[in-house]
């Protein structure tokens, strides 16, 4: 299948709980297209969650693991690439990305992604906390200091606070400007 309006990949960034897995696997499917959440891969192949990963090697060391994941998938096509909200961190993440595709930061307000997050059962045991401070707090603080990193890299910006993962998946689709080719009807 030949590219999208010329676009090779789709690659969604935004902080924990924007809802790019969701939002990325709707999109996969209007495409035909793979869907691919880098820590998703990263747990595949170390065999532990992002958390216990996390707990034995650091950040540091799994944001090594993060960034040979993304250079690995950003050399690819015909695929829905989600991020983990870090991601944007290393300069060469964000080259890597940058060359992949179209970036779509997916945005909520914090109070939004702090209530999404205490909302998923799973996002305790497997995520790591990224501060001291915790909680509502600890998104404040530290999407405060990726937003520049997040607005850098973006080539569009959706709100996600108050719309279905289908209408996220069209909306992203129509900023875009990509025809869908396959999967779901429209």
């Amino acid at each position: 299948m030949a590219p999208a309006a010329g676009v090779a990949n789709v690659v969604l960034i935004g902080y924990r709980g924007s809802g790019k897995t969701s939002v990325g696997r709707a999109i996969a499917t209007r495409l035909g297209w793979d869907f691919i959440d880098t820590d998703e891969m990263i747990e595949a192949e170390a065999g532990r969650s992002v958390r216990e990963i996390f707990e034995a090697d650091g950040e540091t060391g799994f944001r090594k693991l993060e960034a040979a994941a993304i250079e690995r998938v950003a050399s690819g096509r015909h695929q829905v690439i989600s991020v983990g909200g870090g991601a944007v961190l290393a300069a060469e993440n964000r080259r890597h990305l940058r060359a992949a595709g179209r970036c779509v930061w997916l945005t909520a307000p914090a109070a939004v992604l702090h209530a999404r997050m205490g909302a998923d059962p799973l996002n305790a045991s497997l995520r790591p906390a990224l501060t001291s401070e915790g909680g509502l707090e600890e998104v404040i603080h530290v999407l405060a200091a990726r937003e520049p990193l997040y607005h850098e890299l973006a080539d569009c910006i959706i709100d996600t606070e108050s719309r279905t993962i289908d209408e996220l998946a069209e909306l992203v689709l129509n900023e875009l400007g990509i025809p869908r080719s396959g999967g779901a009807t429209q």
